[in-house]
This record gives C-alpha cells, sequence and structure tokens, in this order.
C-alpha cells in the first residue's frame, strides 16, 4: 500500500478524531450522557423506521438501472448490496459504491463496470434531489437568508461578489468548452457525463417510478431529521431549521467518514442561528449522527452475515 493509500485512510479518521473533540469541547460530556439518558426514543426509532424506508426504497429504486441492461438480481440482494455500501462508507468514503457494485458482481453476476454505472447514475440523481432541497430552502426561507446575509455582509459587496462570480463562471465554462487536454478536459467530461447521466432518466422504461422512489427517498432522509427533534424535551425547530440543519447535516456526511465529528457541529451550527441554545443543539446532532451510524452498523454488519448464507445454494 503507497503512502498516498495511507493518507487517504488515516487523514480522514485524524480529522474525525479532532471534529470529535472539538464537538465535544462545547457541551461536558455528562451533560451529553444526560440527554442520551433523557431522550424520548419512541421519537428516534420512529426516525430510524423512516431511514430504513429509505433503504428499502433505494434497493429496489436500482432494479429501474439494472433491467434495461438485462439484469434481474433479487430484491433481497439489492438491499444487503446497499446495507453492506453504507456500512463500507463508514470507513472509507466513496469506498462503499465499489462494494456495493462488487456484492451485486459475486452473487448475481452482474459485470462490475455495468453494477458501477448504474450507481454513479444513481448518485447524479441524489445530487439533483440534494441541489432541490437547497433551493426549496433558498425560497421558503428568502427573507431570513436574505436579513441574515445583510445583516453580517455589505449589501453592495454581495452584488459585487455575485456579479464577479458570474462572470468567472462565464468566463471559466467558455475554457471548460474548449478544453482538448488537461484537467479542464477532465471537468468537461464529467460535466457531459452528468448531463448524459441526467438524460437518461428520463429516456428508463420506469422512469416515473424512478423518479417517485428518487423523491421518496429523499422525503424520508428529511422525516428522519424531522421525527427525531422531539426525542429531546423542549427543543422547538421551525420548518427552515429544519431544512438548514439537513442540509447541513448532509453535507458533513459527504464531507467525512459517515459525518464522524463533523455531523454534531455542522447541525448546532445550523440550529444556533434560529437562537436554539448550543447544548441541546449539540445534543440534538450528536443524538442524530449516533442513531444513523448504529442503524449503518448493526444493519451492515448483519449484510456481511447475511448474504453468504442467503445465497448459499
Amino acid at each position: 500500500m503507497n503512502i498516498k493509500k495511507v493518507l487517504k485512510i488515516v487523514l480522514p479518521l485524524i480529522l474525525g478524531g479532532f471534529l470529535v473533540w472539538y464537538s465535544l469541547s462545547k457541551i461536558s460530556m455528562d451533560v451529553l450522557i444526560g440527554y442520551f439518558k433523557e431522550a424520548n426514543y419512541s421519537w428516534i426509532f420512529l426516525g430510524l423506521f423512516f431511514g430504513i424506508l429509505s433503504h428499502l426504497s433505494r434497493a429496489y429504486r436500482w432494479k429501474f438501472m439494472l433491467e434495461p441492461l438485462g439484469f434481474k438480481p433479487k430484491f433481497a440482494n439489492n438491499v444487503l448490496a446497499v446495507l453492506v455500501g453504507y456500512l463500507v462508507n463508514l470507513a472509507l468514503p466513496r469506498a462503499g459504491e465499489v462494494s456495493r457494485a462488487l456484492v451485486l458482481t459475486n452473487y448475481e453476476n452482474v459485470p462490475f463496470e455495468k453494477g458501477f454505472g448504474t450507481i454513479v447514475a444513481e448518485r447524479i440523481a441524489d445530487l439533483i434531489m440534494m441541489l432541490s432541497i437547497v433551493l426549496i430552502t433558498l425560497f421558503v426561507q428568502f427573507d431570513f437568508i436574505y436579513n441574515l446575509l445583510t445583516k453580517n455582509f455589505n449589501p453592495t459587496k454581495i452584488i459585487i461578489g455575485l456579479a464577479v462570480l458570474t462572470i468567472g463562471f462565464y468566463i471559466f465554462s467558455s475554457f471548460v468548452k474548449k478544453a482538448k487536454s488537461g484537467f479542464l478536459l477532465k471537468i468537461k467530461t464529467f460535466v457531459s457525463g452528468l448531463i448524459e447521466g441526467v438524460t437518461s432518466i428520463f429516456k428508463m422504461k420506469n422512469k416515473w417510478a424512478f423518479i417517485f422512489h428518487t423523491i421518496f427517498i429523499w422525503v424520508m432522509y428529511v422525516a428522519m431529521f424531522w421525527a427525531t427533534i422531539p426525542a429531546i424535551d423542549g427543543l422547538n425547530v421551525p420548518l427552515g431549521g429544519i431544512l438548514i440543519g439537513f442540509i447541513a447535516g448532509g453535507f458533513s456526511i459527504a464531507a467525512t467518514n459517515g459525518g464522524i465529528g463533523l455531523y454534531p457541529i455542522a447541525v448546532a451550527g445550523a440550529l444556533a442561528l434560529f437562537d436554539i441554545p448550543t447544548e441541546p443543539a449539540t445534543a440534538f446532532g450528536w443524538i442524530m449522527w449516533t442513531a444513523q451510524t448504529a442503524m449503518i452498523i448493526i444493519f451492515g454488519g448483519l449484510a456481511f452475515l447475511v448474504l453468504p448464507i442467503y445465497n448459499k445454494k
């Protein structure tokens, strides 16, 4: 194993350890444990139920990508592959997609490159959904976000900054379109693949079923976040706080191994915008992250054990 691969594994773990320490510096361990003891676990389990529904829907949605390629894997193997992928992602970010494709290669004879290609296309759909939630949040909370920005930044500077970014983006896009080699060509290829992946969804035989499950998955993600809030007595979060907190948590999961350490910080920071005290906000972040991670570890671990037994024949 070369140094680059070692650093890819070690650096995220070091960063995660630092973020855990930083997050816990905002709240004493005794207070945090108190929140865990006093939490209403009925709401936490309801949130986990929504999370499980999202995983099942993701596994079912996968068949709409595989069928046009001539493959009809068992639904159970799709579910187990998805759970294994989530578990692997906790240790190695983005490695979960590889392991998920490998499961179907081993147990359903789906060629790796084809299985992995469908997963990439799914991720494009998920990226669109995440951006859609961001746009919905900007629309729903426009006044709040506008007042927040104008309060902390000079409006004139914001307008100038947006103008510079727009012009810069236009110039950069022009260079990318003309690129024939190097890094810009890679960006051009990536964007072209992104557009091709998006348009392929609308050419699918079961495109409306695919779109329905894509929306359902993300509604369940938001519902999981929303349902866990009442677990902490007296924690009242408005709709804007739910959406912004969910977005912050989602980006933190993408940035580190399953959001370790960063998730509670990101969520607490988002809730702080709505004048929610640091301690309950941080405690909620830890409870939310712990519930999600425990679900992934338990079900992902079981999936590893069940896969060879279920496919014994």
